[in-house]
């Protein structure tokens, strides 16, 4: 954990019923002094979204190297990796070369983010999905976030309802090729 971070802990029933992930997660979420809630709160939503048998937060701010949020097989080696936010061109290329398959996870104007990318190389772009939520979604669920947070998390014909700490919220799960 990082010096100065602030802990979080989630407790979160995930219902993925287009994937077919039912799971009780606990979850200890450090938000280093740096980081927004809603960008916390996407590492979360990302890691329930992606949620699979060795997927875990990465070091992300406070390490640099690892994205914020992988997924290891047994072996060890790199299954998925998935970024938080407006991540350069060169990272999100590094990570698809790395991993089996990457995403993108942001809060931010998915189109601006795309255009970051425009014209830069992404080894198989074409297969990195970009993925955002409706307006307003994302920092609707960090004004719920408390440091102690329950949250109920389902998706059912890409529509994600969140249930956090008593307060009902529902976005579109919007996902786009990067390249």
């Amino acid at each position: 954990m990082a010096i100065g971070a602030t802990i979080h802990t989630f407790d979160v029933q995930l219902s993925d019923v287009d994937r077919g992930v039912y799971e009780e997660l606990s979850l200890k979420v450090a938000q280093h002094q740096s980081e927004t809630t809603a960008f916390m709160v996407t590492r979360v939503l990302a890691l329930c979204l992606e949620h699979e048998e060795g997927i875990a937060f990465g070091d992300g701010v406070a390490g640099g190297d690892e994205p914020a949020v992988l997924a290891r097989d047994l072996t060890g080696a790199l299954m998925a990796w998935i970024e938080i936010g407006a991540p350069d061109a060169e990272r999100v290329h590094r990570g698809s070369r790395a991993a089996e398959r990457t995403a993108v996870y942001t809060h931010r104007d998915p189109e601006r983010v795309a255009a970051k990318w425009a014209g830069k190389r992404i080894h198989r772009a074409e297969d990195v999905r970009l993925v955002w939520f409706d307006d307003g979604f994302v920092d609707a669920v960090a004004d719920a976030v408390a440091r102690r947070t329950t949250m109920s998390v389902s998706r059912t014909e890409g529509t994600l309802y969140v249930e956090v700490n008593g307060t009902t919220l529902t976005s579109a799960v919007h996902e786009r090729a990067a390249g």
